[in-house]
C-alpha cells in the first residue's frame, strides 16, 4: 500500500488516498451553534489541500453537554442548510467528509453553567483546575436512552446534510470514553463492571446508526487504544472492544488515547514509554490489528512523510494528521509534489501536563483562526500568548452560550 493509493471501505465507498485530516476542536460556530462562515473558509482550505478524509471537529448530539462554547451542535433539522453549506465546502475537491459526533459527559467546562451528567458521580482529578469541571451526576437509564437517540438522529441529519459518513466519539473521555473506563464508570448495573456492559452503549449506538443511514454511508469509531491511566481503559479492554466492533459493520476505527487527565493525544502521559516519538499510537495499532477485521487509522504527531509512510506500511489503513495540517492545509498535496514539509509547533516544555495540553490546544486554535481568516499561520506563536487569548475568548463564548441557552429555555417555555 501506498500513501496516494485509494482505500475502499467495507460498505463500498472508497477514500482517495490515506491521508485524513484528524478532527480539531474549533469553536467556530455562529450565533445559532451552526456552521459559520469562517468555519466554511477553513474547511474549504482543508478541501482544497489534498487529504483523502477529512473528518469535522466534534459537532455535539446536545446542547446541554458542549465540549466548549461556540461549538458546533447538531440535533435537529433548523440550519440543516448551514450543514450542507459546509459539506459541500469540504467535498469539493473529492475527499470523503465524516461528521465527528460527541457527548462531552463530565468532560464539560462548569463556566458553561449546565448540568453534567456520567456514567458515574466521579469528578475529573485535574489538581489545580479541577475546579474548571463540575462533580458529574450518575445517568439514569432514561438518560442513557436519551443519549443513544441523540447520537442516531444526528447520524441521521448528517446524511441529509450530505456528509458522507459519521464519526462516533468514544476516546479522548469524552462521555462514551468514560463509559469504556473503569476508573470513570463505576457502575453496578448493565452498564458498567465487565467490559462487555462497559461498551454496551458505544455498540447499541453503532449498531443502530448502521441500521439508519444509507448502505454507503460511512459509520466510523473514535476509540482509545489506552486512558494511559492505572486502572483505566487497557491497550486488552481496546482489543475486545475492536473485537465486538467487527459484526457490526464499521467502516473504520481510528485509534487514539488519552483524556483531559492523561492527555495523550498531545503527547503527554503519566505513562510516556510508547509516546517519544511520532505517531504515538502506533505501536497499539500493530497489536489491535490482530483482530481488527476494519481497517485502522493511527492518529497523533505525524508530521512527515516518511512518518506517515511508515504508518501505511506497517498495514493500518489510514494515517490521521492534525496539528501539522492546521499549521499547512496545504501538506497532502505538498507530499504529493515531492516537498519534504514538516510543520511543527513551538515545543511546550511545561510540567503542568494537562495545562501544557491546553496551551497546545489555544496554539493549535491560533492557527485555525487565522486560517479561517484566509491569514497565513504563526507556528512560532507563543503557547503562554496563545493561551492567554483562548482563555479570554473563552469567557467571551461562554457568557454568550449561556444567553443563548437561557433564550432558548424561554422560547420552549413560552
Amino acid at each position: 500500500m501506498k500513501l496516494f493509493s485509494p482505500l475502499e471501505l467495507p460498505h463500498g465507498s472508497v477514500i482517495p488516498n490515506r491521508i485524513a485530516k484528524a478532527a480539531m476542536e474549533e469553536n467556530m460556530a455562529d450565533n445559532d451553534h451552526a456552521p459559520s462562515t469562517e468555519l466554511l473558509r477553513l474547511y474549504r482550505a482543508w478541501a482544497e489541500g489534498g487529504a483523502g478524509l477529512i473528518i469535522t471537529g466534534n459537532v455535539m448530539v446536545d446542547a446541554r453537554a458542549m465540549t466548549g462554547p461556540s461549538g458546533v451542535v447538531l440535533e435537529n433539522d433548523h440550519h440543516l442548510g448551514r450543514f450542507r453549506a459546509w459539506a459541500e465546502a469540504a467535498r469539493a475537491h473529492g475527499a470523503q467528509v465524516w461528521m465527528q459526533i460527541n457527548h462531552p459527559g463530565r468532560q464539560m467546562p462548569a463556566g458553561l453553567g449546565q448540568e453534567t451528567w456520567a456514567p458515574s458521580a466521579i469528578a475529573l482529578d485535574l489538581g489545580r483546575q479541577s475546579n474548571r469541571f463540575r462533580t458529574p451526576r450518575a445517568m439514569t437509564e432514561a438518560h442513557i436512552a436519551e443519549v443513544e437517540k441523540r447520537f442516531v438522529d444526528t447520524a441521521l441529519l448528517a446524511e441529509r446534510a450530505g456528509f458522507t459518513g459519521v464519526e462516533i466519539h468514544a476516546a479522548h473521555g469524552y462521555l462514551l470514553s468514560q463509559f469504556l473506563s473503569p476508573l470513570a464508570n463505576q457502575r453496578q448495573d448493565r452498564w458498567g463492571g465487565s467490559i462487555e456492559n462497559r461498551a454496551r452503549l458505544l455498540l447499541d449506538i453503532v449498531r443502530h446508526v448502521r441500521a439508519v443511514v444509507s448502505p454507503g454511508f460511512a459509520v466510523a469509531v473514535k476509540l482509545n487504544s489506552a486512558d494511559f491511566q492505572r486502572g483505566g481503559f487497557s491497550p486488552e479492554d481496546a482489543q475486545v472492544v475492536v473485537s465486538m466492533l467487527a459484526p457490526l459493520g464499521v467502516d473504520l476505527v481510528e485509534l487514539s488515547g488519552g483524556s483531559y487527565e492523561a492527555p495523550a493525544m498531545m503527547g503527554a502521559a503519566r505513562d510516556e514509554r510508547t509516546l517519544a516519538r511520532e505517531a504515538y499510537f502506533l505501536e497499539f495499532a500493530r497489536d489491535i490489528a490482530k483482530v481488527a477485521t476494519m481497517p485502522l487509522m493511527v492518529t497523533g504527531g505525524i508530521r512527515r512523510r516518511e512518518v506517515a509512510e511508515k504508518v501505511i506500511e506497517s498495514g493500518v489503513a489510514m494515517a490521521g494528521i492534525a496539528t501539522a495540517l492546521a499549521i499547512e492545509p496545504n501538506l497532502p498535496r505538498n507530499w504529493r509534489n515531492g516537498k519534504s514539509d514538516a510543520p511543527a509547533l513551538k515545543p511546550i516544555t511545561w510540567k503542568n501536563k494537562p495545562l501544557a495540553a491546553t496551551a497546545h490546544m489555544a496554539a493549535v486554535k491560533y492557527q485555525l483562526t487565522r486560517l479561517s481568516h484566509c491569514r497565513r499561520t504563526a507556528p512560532g506563536v507563543s503557547p503562554l500568548w496563545a493561551l492567554i487569548l483562548s482563555q479570554l475568548a473563552m469567557k467571551r463564548r461562554a457568557k454568550r452560550y449561556r444567553l443563548w441557552m437561557e433564550t432558548r429555555f424561554v422560547k420552549r417555555g413560552a
